[in-house]
């Protein structure tokens, strides 16, 4: 019975958050893009972390007495996805490829979002000069193009996967300072905030407790849009032999591979890049869905008309 009363007390007191957990979830299970997006992004997910498990055959391992009778067959039901030059099931290594490319994604913005959000909170609360250098700094980054400054640093470090990743994870900062810089400039000025500061509570407690929470939003549907394009940039570097090197089955690497072969063998360069291409596209569907989901406008819209229809 205390466990009743205590369910109890707990949902009314979380009734209106329940309430909007609830809009979220109509307006993304209403969206035939966003079931697209997560499907396909959780599929990405999936196949990340089981993979290089459920591959049938060894993604680097060749067997040099049948290279000559297995290399560079066409897809068939012994290898769906066919084989590459040397022999190697083209399927297993796209599966492979998968938890590379998820590892790129989550190690570039594992680095990236904090880095912006800590610079956009400090420059957004404090202003004046810390301000100005933070966001001179980060203009001069925004000038290049993303991919050519990755280019300029993956370079600089050597080629690598791991070059890779530092590589676009220097470059991904800028944008998530400039997003939660624009947040905190309006937010610092709202009733809560200026009732922290009258109670003398700490810069940092203020920053990270009242102010971030309420600027986190955009920041969502930002990371969840970049993860397919740090996917993309990380191909693109391997593509041009920057990234991953032979004989790691990342898939920019395999379609950088298969180019010399294409388009008599077509299977090598079309699997790798439907993979790039699914994968990317579930999350950028994903990334658009939840920012109509993330505001609350919308929700409003979608109470309004869910109180007609009854």
């Amino acid at each position: 019975m205390r466990l009743l009363h205590i369910l109890h007390n707990w949902r009314k007191r979380n009734r209106a958050r329940l309430r909007e957990y609830k809009l979220m979830f109509t307006a993304l299970t209403r969206s035939p893009t966003a079931i697209a997006g997560l499907v396909l992004s959780m599929s990405f997910i999936i196949l990340g972390i089981v993979g290089p498990y459920i591959a049938p055959y060894n993604p680097i391992e060749i067997d040099f007495e049948k290279m000559h009778e297995l290399r560079l067959q066409p897809p068939s039901w012994e290898h769906p996805f066919g084989t590459d030059e040397f022999g190697r099931d083209l399927f297993s290594r796209v599966l492979c490829g998968a938890r590379i490319s998820l590892m790129v994604a989550i190690v570039v913005l594992s680095i990236a979002i904090p880095l912006g959000i800590v610079l956009g909170l400090i420059a957004g609360y404090f202003g004046g000069v810390v301000d100005e250098v933070i966001m001179r700094v980060t203009d001069v980054f925004l000038s290049f193009p993303g991919l050519i400054l990755a280019i300029a640093f993956s370079a600089a470090f050597g080629a690598s996967i791991w070059s890779a990743m530092a590589a676009i994870a220097l470059v991904w900062w800028p944008p998530y300072v400039r997003v939660v810089r624009g947040q905190v400039l309006q937010i610092k000025e709202s009733l809560f905030v200026e009732a922290a500061k009258a109670l003398g509570l700490n810069p940092l407690k203020i920053m990270f407790r009242h102010i971030l929470p309420n600027a986190l939003t955009p920041v969502i549907v930002l990371a969840t849009l970049d993860f397919g394009s740090v996917i993309l940039v990380a191909a693109a570097l391997s593509f041009i032999g920057l990234g991953a090197q032979p004989p790691t089955p990342e898939w920019g690497r395999l379609v950088a591979d298969g180019r010399a072969y294409f388009p008599e063998k077509w299977w090598y360069v079309f699997f790798p890049g439907l993979a790039i291409f699914l994968t990317a596209l579930g999350w950028n569907l994903l990334g658009d869905a939840l920012r109509d989901v993330l505001d609350p406008r919308y929700r409003r819209r979608l109470e309004f008309k869910e109180r007609r229809g009854r």
